[in-house]
C-alpha cells in the first residue's frame, strides 16, 4: 500500500457523482447512456482498487464482467440509435 489509494478513490467518488449528476439532469439519450457507461468503467476502477487495496483476487474478475457488460451495453445503444437514425432518413 502506497498511500495513494484513498485520494484514488475520492477521485472515483467524484467521478460517480458526477456520473448520476448526469444520468438525472442528461438532455438526450445519449447523455443519459454516456454517463451510465462512465458509471460502469469507474465502477470498475473502484473495484480494481478495491482488490489492490484489500488484497481481493477475486474482485478483478467481477471488475472483468462489469467492463464487459458495460461494453455490451454501449455497443446495444450504439445499434439502437443507429437503426433510428436510418429509419428516420
Amino acid at each position: 500500500m502506497t498511500g495513494l489509494e484513498l485520494p484514488l478513490a475520492l477521485f472515483l467518488m467524484l467521478n460517480l457523482i458526477a456520473a448520476l449528476f448526469r444520468v438525472a439532469r442528461g438532455p438526450t439519450a445519449a447523455d443519459r447512456m454516456l454517463a451510465a457507461l462512465l458509471f460502469g468503467t469507474t465502477g470498475v476502477g473502484m473495484l480494481l482498487l478495491l482488490a489492490y487495496a484489500g488484497g481481493h483476487p477475486s474482485l478483478v474478475d467481477v471488475a472483468l464482467v462489469l467492463a464487459l457488460l458495460a461494453a455490451i451495453a454501449g455497443a446495444a445503444f450504439a445499434g439502437r440509435a443507429w437503426t433510428k437514425e436510418s429509419d428516420d432518413a
